[in-house]
């Protein structure tokens, strides 16, 4: 049965929510700020999981796994990372539970020292390569792992914020500053390139401003997207430790001139928050749109009948064009939806709201004709397909599709992405319009602040490119700031964000 869905005018937030319902993708957890994923949103998860892992193994990272817990004196030893993550902690303080005399649960023993429910690993993984890190020729170690982390987050939102999430976290320590900083730059760009290739979502590279680098670290690079509604999300991270991690640890070598050394680390991650950002680039009113590279099913055969005769032929044709399908995409990217229990509309509707990029109807007329109507998700166009001419026509379908909703997020961006040079101009527009804005901006935590108080926006990043294994900033030009009217070294944005 099709569920209605609040038109994105109307209400956006609702409508967000609506197309994750509609979609089968995720529903809210009996602990408070948690979520369950539902097999079709895993399933997307997964082929985020796939392809960047191929990506990450690609350029020499292995994966490996580090405990749930870390010791609350961990996060102390780092005193930035720790301010930082504080508020978020979840804390393990007993072990274990005891009936009272009246027969309620209540906690046992109490923990020497308090646990934290990872918020982030570095501390824990700084503690382990500190043993097995003692000569440059242990040098580097590129690991990442998929996990779960835990922060305590007040008011949630599926995918974009919970107060559980999956993610990938990678964290690599190195022998210099600049191995570690092209390690930083490689992975900007592996998130660039998987964020435009895969998810169809054009990003702005660019790095964080102090005040919103990750705590304990020398700088941070990203990548912003812009939804639907003009707001800007932080899709990835990538940071640069320095050497800060390292001496709180000891992570320490005997280097090749035989003095003792401190290692040069990185941390860098992406979340199921990606699956938000796919959401509200490119679903619309009638529910989810999916990039054709990460849907789970990339066609849906709909056999159309009346009485038995015609199901049997209907049938024997769908099987055909299915078959023909999953012999260029793959068993589990085509479904053949012959359920008796629902009409034609609503499978319809079922799929179109599930995001499948494609859907082929195939009734006794189109029998005859030996050819099916192919029905696309994005445009509704229709076109068609003879059966066995199925799987040698969706392939590039499929490539035209992806690259279609890529162009189109990219010139939503564009058209969305304005030059102001007038303070007022850009209170007004930013709380009025949205959008990203490209700003002088002197370099001081004072006139960064006055974004964040007088129009609950923030620069998102000081945009550049990786050339030549270095982030160079684009939009240089020098000019006055736009708070302060004091000399400015080039354009940041700013935007309000989720």
């Amino acid at each position: 049965m099709a569920k209605n869905i609040t038109p994105r005018e109307k209400d956006y937030p609702r409508w967000y929510l609506d197309v994750i319902n509609a979609g089968g993708l995720a529903d809210y957890a009996p602990v408070r700020g948690c979520m369950v994923i539902k097999p079709h949103g895993y399933a997307v998860w997964e082929a985020i999981q796939q392809a960047l892992d191929g990506m990450f193994k690609a350029t020499g990272h292995v994966n490996a796994y580090f405990p749930l817990f870390i010791p609350q004196s961990f996060l102390a030893k780092e005193a930035q990372h720790v301010e930082g993550f504080a508020m978020e902690c979840a804390v393990v303080t007993h072990s274990g539970l005891e009936k009272t005399e009246e027969g309620v649960l209540v906690p046992k023993g109490k923990l020497e020292e308090p646990l934290v429910v990872r918020p982030t690993s570095e501390t824990v993984i700084g503690a382990m390569y500190a043993k097995w890190v003692q000569s440059w020729r242990d040098l580097p170690i590129l690991i990442n792992q998929w996990a779960n982390v835990v922060r305590w987050e007040m008011r949630t939102r599926l995918f974009l914020r919970t107060m559980e999430f999956l993610w990938q976290e990678g964290h690599t320590a190195h022998e210099t500053e600049e191995e570690a900083h092209q390690e930083t730059l490689r992975i900007l760009e592996i998130y660039r390139t998987f964020a435009e290739e895969w998810l169809a979502v054009p990003v702005v590279t660019g790095q964080k401003s102090e005040s919103e680098k990750f705590a304990g670290a020398e700088r941070t690079y990203t990548i912003e997207g812009m939804m639907q509604d003009k707001k800007a999300l932080q899709m990835g991270t990538s940071h640069d430790l320095g050497r800060n991690f390292a001496k709180a640890f000891e992570i320490r070598f005997q280097g090749r001139d035989k003095t003792l050394q401190y290692a040069w680390t990185t941390s860098w991650g992406v979340s199921t928050r990606l699956i938000g950002a796919l959401i509200m680039a490119h679903s619309d009113d009638e529910g989810l749109i999916l990039p054709p590279k990460v849907a789970p099913i990339q066609l849906a055969v709909v056999p159309i009948w009346k009485g038995p005769e015609e199901k049997a032929k209907v049938l024997e044709a769908a099987e055909k064009a299915a078959a023909s399908a999953r012999a260029a995409l793959g068993d589990r990217k085509v479904v053949l939806d012959d359920r008796d229990e629902l009409k034609p509309g609503p499978k319809f509707f079922e799929w179109e709201q599930k995001g499948v990029p494609f859907r082929l109807e195939i009734g006794p007329r189109d029998v005859n004709d030996g050819a099916g109507v192919l029905v696309s998700r994005l445009d509704r166009t229709k076109e068609k397909v003879p059966f066995d001419r199925i799987g040698e026509v969706l392939p590039g379908k499929l490539e035209a599709y992806q690259k279609a909703l890529l162009e189109r997020a990219r010139s939503f961006r564009d058209s969305h992405t304005f030059e102001v040079d007038d303070y007022r101009e850009l209170k007004e527009r930013v709380q009025a319009e949205g959008g990203f804005y490209l700003v002088h901006w002197d370099g001081t935590p004072e006139s960064e602040t006055r974004f964040k108080e007088d129009m609950k926006a923030s620069i998102r990043c000081i945009p550049g490119t990786v050339r030549d294994g270095e982030f160079q900033r684009t939009h240089t030009e020098p000019g006055t700031c736009i708070v302060s009217g004091k000399p400015s070294p080039g354009r940041v944005i700013v935007a309000q964000a989720y």
